[in-house]
């Protein structure tokens, strides 16, 4: 059983398919119905008369589930053709709203007995494993539909939705030959998905590592004064370079503006009567410029520093600002084709 958006992978249903099998050798005889109860965790059986109300009794239970379904095993007692039309007769009269699929599987090479008890016991782990790559895979296409901000879509399987998929199966030859032994068949599907998960590590990663250096650059160009960025805050003519004078950029605590203004010119000598210029204020410090002599540079920071104002290190370089803002322009488009690189390869891959 599986919501049509959590499709239950294709080696459930191969197991479902051996569980079958299995019970049938271990406990029951030929003409009974094998009926598993998910809630009690056990297995029971009904003889095949008794099939019909069963398969009622579980599409009254799940009315109220419409985007879940039941796989049911019945046993063929004359032909298959027989008892589908006869299952289909007796359920339109009990609930005639509620859809029948035939689910056709064709016959495998079922080995003996012992083959198919270790297989079915590998087949729980499996089944857990690929359940899980499945999830992965459906949540990280959630998270970058919501990142895109594109509509979120209906997952596919082979192109088709995973209802119609479920309801018109049809098994894939080509992929899993049937004269191949069942191992065989579910080693395979167990190393693609093993494969599909490697691939998935390496796309993430690859996606994340630029997504955390542009949130590294945001947070330098969004963050506090006292860490962020100035280089775009910073223009050409805010800075004085000369043989004798250098311009500082002070971080000043934005309740201690007028504390800066009435003493920065005596922090130290040497310091630019009325050089100092607010360049930008956020919600915890003001950034201002002050002019000074070079030679008295490293006094006027230890000065200031006691008095609690931060001088940042700052040379203005036009080259490198340039380089910055080519940098900051390649990751996002990075990001953007490696989102939608991703985005595409899980569709893919979800139907795989």
């Amino acid at each position: 059983m599986g919501s049509m958006e959590e499709l239950p992978p294709f080696i459930d249903l191969l197991h479902r398919i051996l569980s079958s099998f299995v019970h049938g050798f271990r406990m029951y005889e030929q003409g009974k119905l094998i009926k598993h109860c998910p809630d009690e965790k056990r297995w029971t059986t009904r003889t095949s008369h008794e099939a019909t109300h069963f398969v009622t009794e579980i599409l009254e239970t799940e009315a109220s589930m419409a985007t879940r379904y039941w796989v049911v095993s019945l046993p063929v007692q004359n032909s298959a053709s027989t008892l589908w039309n006869r299952l289909q007769e007796q359920i339109s009269k009990q609930s005639f709203e509620t859809p029948l699929y035939r689910f056709n599987i064709p016959n495998l090479r079922v080995g003996t007995l012992d083959s198919l008890l270790s297989l079915s016991d590998d087949l729980l782990k499996s089944n857990s494993f690929v359940e899980g790559v499945t999830h992965k895979i459906r949540r990280q296409i959630e998270e970058l539909e919501r990142v895109s901000g594109v509509e979120t879509s209906s997952l596919t399987v082979d192109g088709v939705p995973v209802d119609s998929y479920l309801t018109r199966f049809v098994w894939d030859e080509a992929k899993y030959p049937t004269m191949s032994p069942l191992r065989e068949i579910v080693d395979g599907i167990h190393g693609q998905v093993s494969k599909i998960e490697d691939d998935l590590k390496v796309r993430v990663a690859e996606y994340n590592n630029v997504r955390s250096q542009l949130n590294a650059i945001n947070r330098k160009q969004s963050g506090s004064l006292a860490v962020r960025d100035l280089s775009n805050l910073v223009k050409p003519e805010d800075i004085v370079t000369s043989e004798h004078l250098v311009t500082l950029l002070a971080i000043v605590p934005k309740y201690s503006q007028k504390d800066w203004l009435a003493s920065y010119e005596t922090l130290t000598s040497y310091v630019v009567p009325r050089s100092s210029k607010k360049l930008f204020e956020d919600n915890e410090y003001a950034l201002y410029t002050v002019t000074l002599f070079g030679r008295v540079a490293d006094n006027f920071r230890t000065a200031a520093r006691e008095k609690g104002f931060q001088i940042r290190d700052f040379e203005y370089s036009p080259e490198a600002q340039e380089d910055r803002k080519q940098e900051l322009e390649k990751l996002i488009q990075d990001q953007g084709s490696l989102r939608s690189s991703l985005l595409q390869w899980c569709y893919n891959s979800y139907g795989e």
